[in-house]
């Protein structure tokens, strides 16, 4: 049998360079046609939408934490956390994502404290992971260049089972912290995050983790888990909705190539889902056009989908191609799922098509 080929998704290794050189770093992306008057109001910014679903989301863990309180001790006490978990592990992420971009609210400072909350919730250092998100936008699924790559070819299935409780991206953001605290950044940090930002790093992190370690003593204090149940374990426990959603953005998809449409996955999911996951599941219309906000992506999709490939009816569906796509790169890694595009002319397709065919 033929060893799998490893190609190295470090950004500190030769995959950097030869991206570069390959002209596929702060490359141009095709953009699917939009009107610039249509495109401008849907980029409008309103704080609206966004105070709306935070206080829904802040007064269903409020509900849900209450509720576990009360059930503590009792069986009762595990579908409260159950339902706080996901609120507080999964939910975050998308909160994170969105004031990341600063276009949940039209207010700065609102999409700021949002952003600092749920960075926390997710274990996540905030600055390194804004300007780390910034370079997954610029480049997309370029091996060597994106620091967000969830799933290499060949793909570590085992590693993907464990992130569904986060054993594997946890201890990792905990340990770049640490690294903070003692004034240490890593080469990678170091190829996206700009000069100059070491000391808020440094000191955010050190809030962090003195955080954590306040609650934990708290919990060796009372001799119960419970305050842990509330701030650090839900990061763990309810993450799972958070990469069942994740997988759905690229797992499987072109790597090297200057077209979202070819990596990224739109998905059809229902509207609770939607307000868990802010509208996130419309994810090629999300890197198309990442000034959109949240509230605007149904509409943006709308705009679109004639020059998209088919949006998936469901989960389900996205899920009937990822799972056997990632079991057959285990052997191939050279696979990967080539999404179906109009074939009507449009200016800059064919540069993408290229970068594809060779890819």
């Amino acid at each position: 049998m033929t060893r799998p080929m490893y190609r190295n998704y470090a950004l500190d290794g030769p995959e950097n360079q030869r991206a570069l050189e390959r002209k596929l770093a702060n490359a141009q992306w095709y953009t699917c046609p939009i009107s610039r008057k249509r495109l401008k109001e849907l980029m409008q910014r309103r704080d609206g939408p966004a105070i709306r679903d935070t206080l829904i989301w802040f007064g269903l863990l409020a509900l849900t934490g209450t509720l576990g309180y009360l059930a503590w001790g009792t069986w009762w006490a595990v579908p409260c956390f159950a339902a706080y978990g996901v609120l507080y592990g999964s939910t975050s992420d998308s909160r994170w994502h969105e004031c990341g971009h600063g276009t949940a609210f039209k207010t700065p400072w609102m999409n700021e404290v949002v952003y600092q909350i749920a960075s926390f919730m997710v274990v996540r250092a905030p600055i390194p992971w804004r300007w780390s998100h910034a370079r997954h936008h610029t480049d997309t699924i370029i091996v060597g260049r994106d620091p967000e790559i969830a799933v290499p070819r060949p793909p570590n299935v085992l590693m993907m089972i464990l992130n569904f409780v986060h054993l594997k991206s946890t201890p990792t953001d905990l340990g770049r912290m640490l690294r903070h605290c003692f004034g240490r950044m890593t080469a990678a940090e170091r190829d996206y995050i700009p000069a100059g930002e070491e000391k808020t790093i440094f000191w955010t992190s050190r809030i962090h983790i003195a955080i954590y370690l306040a609650v934990i003593g708290w919990s060796v204090a009372i001799r119960s888990i419970l305050p842990l149940m509330y701030v650090g374990l839900p990061a763990l426990y309810g993450s799972w909705l958070m990469v069942v959603f994740g997988l759905t953005q690229h797992a499987g998809l072109a790597e090297d190539v200057l077209d979202h449409r070819l990596n990224c996955r739109t998905v059809h999911i229902c509207l609770a889902n939607r307000f868990l996951y802010w509208n996130m599941n419309y994810h090629v219309e999300h890197h198309m056009f990442p000034s959109v906000p949240y509230h605007a992506l149904p509409a943006l999709h709308e705009e679109l989908k004639a020059d998209m490939p088919p949006a998936y009816p469901s989960l389900w569906a996205a899920y009937r191609e990822i799972i056997p796509t990632v079991l057959r790169q285990m052997k191939d890694p050279a696979y990967f799922v080539r999404r179906p595009i109009p074939s009507h002319p449009r200016p800059g397709l064919e540069a993408a098509s290229a970068v594809l065919s060779s890819a």
